[in-house]
């Protein structure tokens, strides 16, 4: 591993090691403050946020390390019904654990368009599937690569419009950590209208 790469692990690993409270606790008192600028490494500050809002970070540095921390995961959560439609997941899963039901899954693996850093958010489109496996599954594991990471949701939007040009996907929606209301009682409840859990492995393809 790079000394580079060695170093971003360790800020990922402090970052983490003292978690955040949930952003925006007096939203109606800073409605006016403009998006602050981008004060560090994308990498550490998209890790910090997204676990902030109660995601779990997987950083590695190759596909390999990728397919044996999917793994990992799996063996941990005892899983064997993964619904996966895209080609390049497939591999990770293994046949005997892909399954095509996505009512009776355990877990969802897809890709996404990009990562915001300053808000933690998975941005997704129709062109990975579509919204059902982000929202239906009980566990949705995202997989994204370094060169997809960027500050701002503006930043994202024109990355997709100089994708796709004329062809946008016929959605674009964001994830921002696993779903949550405090609409009863105004307790805060994990896991009501989408999934419960939610990865994202981050994958180094800049080396």
């Amino acid at each position: 591993m790079s000394e580079a790469r060695s170093k971003i692990l360790n800020k990922i690993r402090m970052a983490l090691a003292s978690p955040t409270p949930l952003p925006f606790p007096q939203a109606e008192e800073t409605a006016g403050i403009p998006v602050q600028p981008q004060s560090g490494d994308l990498v550490v500050e998209f890790a910090e946020q997204f676990s902030a809002l109660q995601g779990k970070f997987v950083f590695c540095v190759d596909e390999a390390e990728l397919k044996a921390g999917f793994e990992k995961l799996c063996y941990q959560n005892q899983w064997t019904k993964i619904y996966c439609e895209e080609e390049k997941f497939q591999g990770i899963v293994g046949p005997n654990s892909l399954h095509n039901d996505i009512a009776s899954c355990e877990a969802s693996i897809t890709s996404c368009e990009a990562l915001v850093a300053r808000t933690g958010s998975i941005v997704l489109s129709s062109v990975h599937q579509g919204r059902i496996p982000s929202v239906y599954a009980p566990v949705h594991v995202c997989v994204a690569y370094t060169s997809q990471l960027v500050y701002d949701i503006k930043d994202a939007l024109q990355a997709i419009k100089d994708k796709y040009r004329d062809y946008l996907p016929s959605l674009i929606t964001l994830a921002t950590g696993p779903s949550r209301t405090a609409d009863i009682e105004k307790t805060l409840v994990v896991g009501v209208h989408g999934p419960k859990e939610v990865y994202c492995f981050v994958v180094d393809d800049q080396q």
